[in-house]
């Protein structure tokens, strides 16, 4: 048994929510890419059925909960369906929560469930962008440097650590151009209440109030349409190009109903949709790297190949990313192939 283990027991003892109670050993709930670990109790009350509770466990050296306590009164307020805070010990890092369950979108996504679990989700997220719109200003900016330095991860971390990738001065003179024309379209986009996590792993389904929302706590006000491609274009399940075009305009429409966006910017909205998917993708294949070479998460590697053919597909559609597609073409994807 741990330090921090027995710490966290400590803890649970001195829960007034767990007063008058018996609750069982901690035992994993799920994984984590970031430093957070998950635990689920069962807890039996002298009177009443027992029912089950998540720890949280987010060592303060390397995690702020605080984001996540607030975040989760913001989304809660707005009617979505978030984990309510049973408990909280920001100085030790531990949150007491309501269970969500255990059925991810991922693990329940099929031809036959997307449809439905699709429309709940953009739903989900128009009403997050209607309602917080006032919250959206309480969090921190979706800045140029945050945007670049995300992008980073994959010059870094996949093509310098992972691949052994250098890039000459030529590329590089065209990387720089890159990332500008990526953080422009994405600053020159509405600005809304941006979950930045909001796919397949961090939705749950849940029986009412549809879906659950998890792993919000680094929420920024930022793009429009960062969460949607972060969940159509999803780096843990593809789905045919046809479907996705299909519930881009879905979620379009929800936005022009709203007045979000005008009906008449389908063709700009794509387009910033795309350019946006380009720069979360380069971040995404960039923390996978990170997280197999610094913390020893090999699993996340499987996911490098789906992440990057959305960014030489999508990137071949549009002159602003014909560079990168000849990087990919000549450098990237072929190491790939080698080290697979």
């Amino acid at each position: 048994m741990t330090e921090r283990f027995q710490q966290l027991l400590s803890w649970l003892n001195t829960c007034k929510f767990l007063e008058n109670t018996d609750f069982t050993q901690p035992e994993p709930a799920s994984n984590d890419a970031s430093f957070r670990r998950y635990y689920r109790i069962s807890v039996t009350p002298i009177s009443g059925q027992s029912f089950t509770v998540i720890i949280m466990d987010a060592p303060p050296e390397h995690e702020d909960c605080e984001p996540f306590v607030r975040i989760a009164v913001q989304l809660s307020q707005m009617g979505l369906t978030v984990p309510d805070v049973l408990e909280k010990d920001l100085r030790q890092g531990f949150l007491l929560l309501r269970d969500l369950g255990n059925d991810t979108y991922l693990s329940q996504l099929t031809e036959q469930s997307a449809e439905a679990l699709y429309r709940d989700a953009l739903q989900a997220l128009v009403t997050l962008q209607v309602k917080g719109k006032v919250d959206a200003k309480t969090l921190p900016e979706y800045s140029v440097d945050l945007l670049n330095t995300e992008m980073n991860l994959f010059t870094d971390w996949l093509l310098a650590e992972h691949l052994d990738i250098r890039l000459s001065t030529s590329e590089q003179q065209h990387w720089f151009q890159l990332q500008k024309r990526l953080s422009d379209s994405a600053r020159n986009q509405p600005q809304a209440y941006v979950h930045r996590d909001y796919h397949s792993r961090n939705l749950m389904v849940v029986s009412e109030g549809n879906p659950g929302i998890l792993d919000f706590q680094d929420a920024v006000k930022g793009p429009l349409t960062y969460d949607a491609i972060s969940m159509l274009r999803d780096c843990y399940i593809t789905w045919p190009k046809e479907q996705v075009v299909e519930w881009q305009r879905e979620y379009f429409l929800l936005l022009a109903k709203a007045n979000m966006v005008s009906k008449q910017d389908w063709s700009g909205f794509v387009k910033a949709m795309d350019l946006m998917g380009v720069q979360r993708h380069l971040k995404a294949s960039g923390i996978f790297a990170r997280l197999y070479h610094r913390d020893g998460k090999a699993g996340y590697l499987n996911d490098i190949p789906t992440t990057l053919n959305y960014v030489f597909e999508v990137g071949q559609r549009y002159p602003e990313t014909q560079s990168l597609v000849r990087l990919l073409e000549s450098k990237v994807l072929p190491a790939m192939e080698r080290g697979a």
